[in-house]
């Protein structure tokens, strides 16, 4: 008997991207249908059903076509799109999942997911009495970066001076939160004036700039940190990340979480004060939060309840419908957004 069927949309890369992407570089597909079991004969894979999806910043190397391989492949074009979402089980041929679970991972920018081998791709979500949308960032990959960067990478003590730029997106907002129950001194720098209040009044930073009014970097890092950075949690290099090495203090660490003013040039901006990390014994660090995933539980547990307390703000930017997918991700890259950009697919 042949298997019931629902209709299916997808996004698909239409070209690679060089320089800033566009909306245009991207495009909704009718697919036709999706199944709605898993094919016969298809052992250990889930059909999903996608509910939400979260636009991330790494999503932009994978829109380019490289000769060397990176952590994450490039997207293929005329291909769905794939990134971290949250998704309902339909079906399951896959001992660990069950229909009806919900889960967070990667899956695709469309309405339904055949996932082939889920127990590397997914999480069933503990917490469901929380919103769901939370799954895709503070409960999901971006919350889990924050809390890994900085309290792995950057091994922060009590009452140290902590700097976070892009501050106010989906990684920076919880790392800003996690210094300050650490007893940390916290200042921050976005984009706007309006994200400078937020970061203050909402999200509990001791200080923030709006760098874009800064005619001088480097004075109003002086301004903010007269005795020097401990603690700097890299969110976007280039000009930022030059000044900072000058105002670092002695054994200051650095986590290298992302570098988004980088990601749309073809030549990277140079950075001249390499010096500094010899001089004030600084160490910087990158990382890949999919390198951390065997404690994900631990956190999963410790940040439901700090949201359950009430101890963590948390503020998501939300665009209704796959269709508006290519907009909320291109918006990134212009600071459109406020705090995490979420895309609802479907709310069930």
């Amino acid at each position: 008997m042949a298997a019931e069927a629902a209709a299916n949309r997808r996004i698909v890369l239409r070209s690679h991207v060089t320089g800033f992407p566009k909306e245009s570089d991207m495009g909704l597909v009718a697919t036709g249908t999706a199944p709605s079991r898993v094919p016969e004969g298809t052992a250990g894979a889930v059909l999903l059903k996608n509910l939400y999806l979260s636009c991330d910043p790494y999503m932009r190397g994978r829109m380019s076509k490289h000769e060397e391989p990176s952590y994450v492949p490039d997207f293929v074009v005329g291909e769905a799109i794939t990134g971290y979402g949250v998704g309902k089980v339909v079906d399951s041929s896959h001992p660990g999942f069950k229909a009806g679970d919900y889960v967070w991972g990667s899956t695709g920018w469309e309405d339904y997911s055949l996932i082939k081998d889920p127990s590397k791709a997914l999480f069933v979500i503990r917490h469901p009495e929380l919103p769901l949308s939370y799954y895709t960032g503070i409960l999901g990959m971006a919350g889990f970066t924050a809390y890994v960067g900085f309290h792995e990478i950057c091994a922060p003590k009590e009452g140290e001076r902590v700097f976070v730029s892009a501050a106010s997106g989906a990684v920076g907002q919880l790392v800003g939160q996690f210094a300050k129950l650490m007893g940390c001194y916290v200042v921050g720098s976005a984009g706007s004036d309006d994200k400078v209040k937020l970061l203050k009044e909402k999200f509990g930073f001791d200080d923030a700039f709006n760098y874009k009014k800064e005619k001088d970097l480097n004075v109003a890092l002086k301004r903010c940190f007269p005795e020097g950075i401990d603690v700097y949690f890299e969110n976007v290099g280039g000009a930022m990340l030059d000044v900072v090495l000058l105002n670092m203090r002695v054994r200051g660490r650095i986590a290298a979480c992302g570098m988004i003013s980088q990601y749309n040039l073809d030549l990277p901006d140079p950075v001249h004060n390499l010096t500094a990390v010899i001089v004030k014994r600084l160490r910087i660090e990158g990382f890949v939060v999919s390198d951390h995933y065997g404690r994900y539980r631990e956190y999963e547990e410790t940040v439901a309840r700090y949201v359950k307390e009430g101890k963590i703000a948390y503020v998501e930017d939300v665009a209704e419908g796959l269709e508006n997918a290519p907009a909320a991700l291109v918006g990134l890259f212009s600071g459109r957004n406020v705090g995490k950009q979420v895309v609802v697919v479907a709310r069930e």
